[in-house]
């Protein structure tokens, strides 16, 4: 039986104000495409399917749309809401959409949610445990003493029957011990998320959700297939993929890495001022950084004729390196000696810019707009 592992959709994700909607219908239609390629029998999401408890219409929709694709292909889903998600949006007619071959997790009750598959080598059990916490084996079991993520997985584990004589497959949202963070998740302070992966030692195959960069944890069985798209510039040099998994008979399973290809990359861009304006056009997602010691008053909104997803704007020179935050929706409408008085001042630790530094700019500026009259 063959699966596609994806998680971290996070429908809806919005950063520094612009919307993603579109670069994740364009990444959803290829991970449909590979699915129907690699003629998989199921697709794994391992949650945060959406970017918040509360979903916009067009989110859900969206997400509507993906999955009806997988279904009129004959392919099943199986997914799991993750820290983001609302449980309940995620189980929302989960017990309907199953005769359609969609497998949702219900409300947690303490025990692994499981499906039964089969093929030629016998049955494969699929395991849905949805994202937890402590409070949510608590409320289940106020008597028991649950302090950390990783009591509250060992309990789940413990609790539920796990058949070791036929072939088992985990879908799970959890902060694995030894996983490799980008910066963007969300993890708790000292640690009290970690899960140690060896709770997971009765599975063939463990599909994990919440970590953006794909990685194995221990086992090459226990894999982050990561998020599909780059989500923040702690990602740019991720190679965002799906993990396509091949289990035969008990003790066989074979994955691979298909790459996923995005509408618009996030990426870096680091020069002077001429090199940036030099490079071609692109609407990738950027943050460019300018190492010239004068910076042009006006070079986010020129740089932004050349790279239109401008996202973040920096000048890295021998005066400082400070963050210098843009968006042309906010500067756009600011005059020449405001734009000025800006830059000076983040380019001089703070120290504002002199009135005979504003009577050159404003005279620079004045004359800037005789010449457009008369041209006009």
């Amino acid at each position: 039986m063959k699966f596609l592992h994806t998680a971290d959709l996070h429908i809806g994700k919005r950063l520094r104000d612009v919307s993603f909607l579109e670069d994740q219908i364009v990444i959803l239609e290829n991970i449909a495409n590979i699915a129907v390629e690699e003629k998989v029998d199921a697709v794994l999401i391992s949650g945060d399917v959406y970017q918040t408890s509360a979903p916009s219409a067009e989110a859900m929709a969206l997400f509507n749309t993906f999955i009806s694709s997988l279904v009129e292909k004959d392919i099943k889903v199986f997914i799991i809401s993750g820290n983001h998600d609302s449980d309940t949006r995620i189980s929302y007619f989960s017990s309907l959409i199953r005769k359609a071959g969609v497998y949702a997790t219900e409300e947690f009750d303490g025990s692994l949610q499981q499906i039964t598959l089969s093929d030629e080598y016998g049955d494969i059990v699929i395991s849905l445990l949805p994202f937890i916490k402590p409070l949510s084996v608590r409320k289940c079991f106020p008597d028991i003493e649950i302090e950390s993520h990783n009591d509250a997985v060992k309990f789940v584990m413990d609790h539920s029957e796990i058949n070791s004589s036929v072939r088992n497959v985990l879908v799970a949202h959890q902060f694995i011990t030894g996983a490799s963070a980008t910066g963007d998740e969300e993890c708790s302070v000292g640690g009290l998320d970690n899960v140690d992966a060896s709770l997971f030692s009765s599975f063939d195959y463990v599909a994990l959700g919440h970590i953006h960069g794909p990685q194995k944890i221990g086992r090459d069985v226990i894999r982050y297939s990561g998020s599909p798209l780059k989500y923040s510039f702690s990602e740019v040099n991720h190679k965002k993929s799906v993990t396509i998994i091949d289990m035969k008979e008990k003790g066989s399973v074979e994955y691979k890495l298909v790459d996923l290809v995005p509408l618009r990359d996030m990426r870096e861009v680091k020069g002077t001022f001429d090199e940036v304006m030099m490079m071609p056009f692109s609407e990738d997602y950027v943050r460019v950084t300018i190492t010239d010691e004068v910076v042009p008053v006006d070079a986010p909104l020129r740089i932004s004729n050349v790279f239109p997803n401008l996202m973040q704007f920096l000048v890295e020179n021998s005066k400082t390196t400070e963050d210098i935050e843009f968006k042309l929706s906010e500067d756009v409408n600011k005059s020449l000696t405001e734009l000025f008085k800006d830059f000076y001042t983040q380019q001089n630790g703070g120290v504002e810019p002199t009135m005979a530094h504003i009577e050159i700019i404003e005279k620079i500026s004045k004359e800037l707009e005789d010449d457009n009259n008369e041209t006009t």
